[in-house]
């Protein structure tokens, strides 16, 4: 159990201000509207509520610990908001179904509008939320998460709408086979709804959640803030923050983009200008940016990170809001060593997207001396 002087760190109208600039990064152009997410975490705090982060390693062993997040299509979620409470409905559900009480809540995605989900859901239930989350970005599907990779089974869960209907999916037999009938349903529910998982003792989450996660998102957000305030070059600094690499800069050509079995999939293509002037990139989309490619050769693929940035402010530009003209950069950010591992590879890696015909070649040995690009290697 939680004692009450755990060591919290509260969260406050800044922190979620610079929490919007740094998740939307991190959520690689998915995870939902970071805008919307920080109007409603906004609304939360002005109405009195506390949200407070409590670091990853001062989590007791035995806490019991239910991951929050959104589940659904950016798209709908950015033109459909939220009710505001489907997210307290899921855990008052869970808790009802298993007879427990949750001690901290955790974060699914740090990526957008997921990383606000679970502060507001446990501000509303005056819990705390864990430093941490199971992604380090945002992925399109559930148990593409390094809570189920690594062993959690998440179900008995409970799904949420702005409708008021609850669904718990009492046993899956697989973690793919709940993500397959949690898709089902959201698409029911109008393709966006909230879902809370089935709770994990503290000790696992400690060894294979992603940690600080939040710490990182809104140190990066400030990082980003303060550059636009010393017209600094952001792109740049986010580089050095995330020990990352400008890929390519250029104008947004063409965007398709379709809902497709409850994901925004597409394309976008970019045409290149300054240095990169005559080149043509192409990222393939599946909510999030899964593949950059260089006039016809791939160069970064999942589960590295893929950000498309406003080419003067350096802030996210995500998969719905993509347009014809935008000026843009494309950045490639290091995954995080959890997810490098052949067990996590065999989800988040190319093949876990049909991409199997691709090799991912982590960005650390592309930028070694004598190391070449990711290349597509399988026939």
């Amino acid at each position: 159990m939680l004692s009450r002087h755990a060591d919290l760190y509260s969260i406050g109208e800044e922190e979620i201000e610079a929490l919007e600039v740094g998740a939307a990064i991190l959520g690689t152009g998915g995870g939902g509207n970071p805008y919307i997410g920080k109007l409603r975490a906004l609304q939360v705090l002005r109405e009195g509520r506390k949200m407070r982060v409590l670091p990853l390693q001062a989590l007791p062993d035995d806490a019991k610990v239910v991951s929050v997040g959104g589940i659904g299509a950016p798209l709908i979620s950015h033109e459909r908001i939220k009710e505001g409470r489907e997210g307290l409905r899921c855990i008052r559900a869970l808790e009802e179904r298993l007879d427990f009480k949750i001690d901290a809540i955790a974060c699914e995605e740090i990526g957008g509008q997921n990383a606000m989900e679970p502060l507001i859901v446990a501000a509303l239930a005056d819990l705390p939320v864990v430093d941490c989350d199971g992604m380090g970005r945002a992925f399109p599907e559930m148990q593409m998460t390094t809570y189920s990779i690594y062993g959690h089974r998440s179900t008995p869960s409970a799904m949420c709408d702005l409708h008021g209907n609850v669904v718990i999916f009492d046993h899956a037999a697989s973690e793919l086979w709940h993500e397959r009938l949690a898709r089902a349903c959201v698409i029911a529910q109008g393709g966006a709804s909230s879902l809370a998982s089935a709770p994990m003792p503290g000790v696992f989450v400690k060894r294979f959640a992603i940690p600080d996660s939040y710490s990182r998102a809104i140190s990066l957000g400030r990082t980003v803030r303060e550059a636009q305030r010393n017209n600094a070059d952001a792109v740049e600094a986010i580089c050095r923050f995330e020990q990352g690499q400008l890929v390519f800069t250029g104008k947004i050509s063409d965007v398709r983009r379709e809902l497709k079995g409850g994901f925004v999939a597409g394309e976008a293509r970019i045409e290149g200008f300054d240095k990169h002037e005559g080149d043509v990139a192409s990222i393939i989309i599946q909510n999030e940016n899964l593949v950059f490619s260089r006039n016809g050769k791939t160069e970064v693929v999942v589960p590295d990170l893929i950000v498309i940035l406003d080419i003067d402010t350096g802030e996210a530009i995500t998969t719905e809001l993509l347009r014809y003209g935008q000026r843009v950069s494309v950045l490639a950010l290091p995954c995080h060593p959890l997810l490098r591992t052949p067990e996590a590879l065999a989800v988040v890696g190319p093949a876990g997207f049909g991409l199997g015909h691709l090799n991912y070649l982590p960005l650390d040995d592309v930028n070694a001396p004598g190391a070449g690009p990711t290349e597509d290697a399988k026939q």
